[in-house]
């Protein structure tokens, strides 16, 4: 179902718009809608790219396989907690 606007119904659409949201919170909504819609891109592209099989290379893992079994991180040097103060009587 295509949409024909033209001029006048694009300018009417963009003021209706305009007048429910504030010009002010405009630029923040787009912003939002454009991370949610790129992040909604990587996650489907590393559906699909999990799903391909990896007949090419034997032994090679995917992206989901690599996610599922991190390598282990190096542990990190905890620091001391200072003495407790003595308790008074």
């Amino acid at each position: 179902m295509p949409f024909n606007l033209k001029g006048p119904e694009l300018l009417i659409l963009v003021l209706v718009v305009v007048l429910l949201f504030g010009a002010k919170r405009l630029p923040d909504a787009a912003r939002s809608v454009g991370r949610s819609l790129r992040i909604f891109k990587a996650e489907t592209k590393g559906l699909i790219d999990s799903e391909a099989p990896s007949a090419e290379l034997p032994g090679a893992t995917t992206s989901a396989e690599q996610v599922a079994a991190p390598e282990a991180a190096p542990a990190q040097p905890s620091t001391p907690e200072p003495p407790a103060p003595p308790n008074q009587a």
